[in-house]
């Protein structure tokens, strides 16, 4: 999979604000701001490179690549969680 320029530059965008959104749904996380918003780039990174991959598809646009971006900083956050955290959720 290619990632141009621009794609490289709407995925480190949208990465942010999925950080902020995923700061606010797993809440807790103890990584404030700045760690979540870096938590959601790479979230967004890992939906976008691993999803269509699966298959998934909502449909296109930036509110699905908002959506995908969530979804991954979410599951990004969930992990590191369990790794920082012991294994507690």
């Amino acid at each position: 999979m290619h990632l141009s320029n621009e794609s490289l530059l709407v995925i480190v965008f949208v990465g942010i604000v999925a950080g902020w959104l995923a700061g606010l749904i797993v809440r807790g996380t103890g990584f404030g701001l700045i760690g979540d918003l870096i938590i959601g780039v790479g979230g967004a990174l890992l939906a976008s490179l691993l999803f269509p991959r699966l298959g998934l598809h909502l449909g296109s646009g930036l509110v699905s690549a908002i959506i995908y971006s969530a979804i991954g900083a979410v599951l990004l956050l969930l992990i590191v969680r369990l790794i920082r955290g012991r294994g507690r959720f």
